[in-house]
């Protein structure tokens, strides 16, 4: 109920008056059933937006750490996302990300739409980073179409670090759904499961004109300023070509 109550009443009509979001491809998404809506993660606000142009309500995860604040600002932030349905991830991996992943599973069962970030945490410098294949494992679980989502200048809008968003029109994409059903008997196969993760990158990398960096965001969160590494350049996702359709 909260969720709704934010999204046309309290909060959802403010932020359409002042970022008048552009949507390109929102036909896409399918009206119901089972949908991922794989996002590429440039700003905090990615998990406002996203859900704020979509009639279906939207389940996301956010690191735990945003449950678990102090004062007034932990609380507000407390609220909203518990308000929002988000579901809290532990980062740190193991039992607790499978946790938040098996929630997610059971949104697309019950017929829903789960938004997620296969990169697993904000770009550090807006380029667009690999994959890690918790999205794949949803998708054979689930059998879902996945939607890719393509985030456009979020990261101008509020930067990481920014508390106060700068007012600008918001641009998002959503792409043609990817139908990975011909997986369906591949469950657990690790290599099919990179597979359909790159084919998802290499469906952002296209759709965001974003750099791609075959390597995981969360290993240069330590060195935003470090050049491109060699060989990293704007090029498919390794194994994107053995994801792709037949």
């Amino acid at each position: 109920m909260f969720y709704w109550l934010l999204k046309y009443v309290a909060l959802g009509p403010l932020l359409k008056l002042l970022f008048r979001p552009h949507v390109h491809g929102l036909s896409h998404l399918p009206r119901s059933g089972p949908v991922i809506l794989a996002c590429n993660h440039l700003s905090f606000s990615d998990s406002i937006f996203t859900p704020l142009v979509v009639d279906r309500r939207v389940t996301f995860v956010a690191k735990a750490e945003y449950f678990t604040g102090k004062g007034l600002k932990g609380w507000l932030m407390r609220q909203f996302f518990s308000g929002t349905g988000t579901i809290p991830v532990d980062r740190s991996g193991g039992k607790a990300a499978q946790a938040a992943l098996d929630t997610l599973l059971r949104v697309l069962r019950e017929g829903g739409v789960a938004g997620i970030y296969p990169e697993g945490t904000r770009s550090p410098d807006g380029r667009l980073y690999r994959g890690k294949t918790g999205v794949a494992r949803l998708v054979l679980e689930s059998g879902a179409l996945v939607v890719p989502v393509a985030l456009l200048n979020t990261d101008e809008i509020q930067p990481t670090g920014s508390l106060i968003p700068k007012v600008k029109r918001v641009r998002l994409r959503f792409g043609t759904p990817l139908d990975f059903s011909r997986y369906a008997h591949a469950k657990g196969d690790r290599f099919i499961e990179r597979a359909i993760t790159d084919e998802i990158m290499f469906e952002l990398m296209a759709m965001s004109g974003r750099e791609y960096v075959d390597v995981y965001a969360s290993k240069l969160k330590t060195s935003i300023e470090s050049p491109a590494p060699a060989n990293h350049s704007r090029t498919a996702p390794a194994g994107a070509e053995a994801g792709e359709k037949g």
